[in-house]
């Protein structure tokens, strides 16, 4: 790691292809600052491996205001807090339209590019909060989004499952 602008940064040549600053979506963000390829590995989302019982411990969401941690589920048992200084990767937002998109590989969390991104171009994945099912609606208005992107769809969450429709039987 090395310090940039005030940031801690990873060393080589991934670090010149963005850079943090003041975001539209939500608070800073993660902005290229040349053109990336779409598949190109951009950062590792890196923190702390805790379980998900630490994880409830460190974030009480039914006493925040607003949601705003910084895990991402590895697994069943494990879960990444970013919360941590020399992770860069917790400032890429969330979109409903992305264009980048995290992949686990060998229990390590990687940001790609979904697609040809140019500079001043702001880093976004859909984060896709699992749904319970029990308290959607107001699951939905607590992972409020705020992308602005014309496929918002409201909600960090994942979508919702659309139920099939049964065809009837005509008669003939």
């Amino acid at each position: 790691m090395c310090l940039a602008n005030g940031w801690l940064m990873p060393r080589g040549r991934i670090r010149d292809i963005y850079e943090i600053r003041k975001s539209k979506i939500q608070g800073r963000g993660a902005f290229a600052t040349r053109r990336i390829r779409p598949g190109q590995k951009i950062v590792e989302y890196v923190g702390d491996n805790i379980s998900n019982d630490e994880a409830d411990k460190r974030y009480d969401e039914e006493h925040m205001a607003r949601h705003h941690t910084f895990l991402f589920t590895l697994d069943d048992d494990a879960v990444i807090d970013g919360n941590v200084r020399r992770n860069v990767a917790r400032y890429i937002n969330h979109s409903c339209d992305p264009n980048c998109e995290a992949l686990i590989e060998d229990d390590r969390i990687w940001i790609y590019a979904l697609r040809n991104i140019q500079p001043g171009v702001e880093l976004a994945y859909d984060y896709q909060y699992e749904r319970t099912g029990d308290n959607d609606d107001e699951l939905e208005k607590f992972y409020v989004c705020r992308c602005g992107s014309p496929r918002c769809r409201g909600s960090i969450m994942k979508p919702a499952r659309k139920r099939k429709k049964k065809k009837t039987k005509q008669r003939r």
